[in-house]
């Protein structure tokens, strides 16, 4: 039976709990703000960084190929569904576009910050738990990374010469794959951005990024690789495979791709790993 003194406790229990998560959230907001401000003064900057990659990539292998009548030669897959190389790649290049806005948006920002400037020292004095510090991050690089999944769906449909075929049938899931491929590129850059020294970032892009790419059934259907079984295993550890494949079963659902529920569950699972993985190295970084 409740006691006359926990009834008399209770309501300020619960007032100071439903203060201190104010302060949390104020403090989060702030952080949250003050990165979107910096954004905005480096808006330009961004979308060349954006664009500069998929740009060149649409323009030398769906109009300039295409046009010296070499097209059908580089385009294997393309005939697994009757569709233009163009229908292959723009799903794979929003997911690419995703995965390296949400690493260079966490990883190259940490490598500073735990760098030369310290101004993790900074961050980490708001009053705010650590581990949500290196959230915050994860939740920014978000916005950036579906910024330059919008940025790259126009691109990957204008400039090649034969227009992508696209059909949306479930806009829920698609909104659900570019959120949580968002989330996770964000989860990959906090965990490249703790697990490496700053000096070595660069080679971290040479060595774990690009690979990764072109392993991440971005240039073709994961179904294509039936004949390379070990490969087709293989890949399956790879999370940039399942935001390709989630995007192309969202965009092109007539191309082969993944079994949707297989798609979300890997990506939550996916998210889930990358940020423990980060949020612990953060906390080793920042605390020991």
């Amino acid at each position: 039976m409740t006691t006359l003194a926990e009834l008399a406790t209770t309501p300020a229990h619960d007032s100071h709990e439903t203060a201190k998560f104010t302060q949390y959230a104020r403090a989060f907001a702030g952080l949250f703000l003050r990165d979107l401000y910096v954004l905005r003064r480096e808006l330009f900057p961004f979308v060349i960084r954006v664009c500069m990659n998929p740009l060149l990539f649409l323009f030398v292998f769906t109009y300039v190929i295409p046009h010296m009548n070499a097209g059908a030669a580089m385009n294997p897959t393309a005939g697994m569904a009757g569709s233009a190389f163009s229908t292959v790649l723009l799903p794979g290049l929003m997911a690419v576009a995703i995965m390296f806005s949400g690493i260079a948006a966490v990883a190259l920002p940490l490598a500073q910050e735990f760098g030369i400037t310290r101004e993790i020292d900074d961050r980490v004095m708001c009053p705010l738990p650590v581990p949500f510090v290196a959230i915050e991050k994860i939740c920014f690089s978000a916005v950036q990374s579906v910024i330059a999944a919008c940025i790259v769906y126009p691109l990957a449909y204008y400039v090649p010469a034969v227009h992508p075929t696209t059909h949306i049938t479930n806009w829920p899931f698609l909104v659900l794959v570019v959120v949580l491929a968002s989330l996770t590129a964000g989860a990959l850059g906090l965990t490249i951005g703790t697990s490496v020294k700053p000096q070595q970032i660069g080679l971290i892009f040479g060595v774990v990024v690009i690979p990764i790419t072109f392993l991440g059934c971005v240039y073709y259907p994961w179904a294509a690789l039936t004949h390379i079984r070990w490969l087709q295993i293989g890949v399956l550890i790879n999370p940039i495979v399942y935001m390709s494949e989630g995007l192309r079963a969202a965009l092109t659902p007539t191309l082969p791709h993944m079994n949707q529920f297989l798609i979300v569950g890997m990506l939550v699972a996916s998210l889930c790993l990358l940020t423990w993985l980060g949020i612990r190295g953060f906390l080793r970084r920042v605390i020991g």
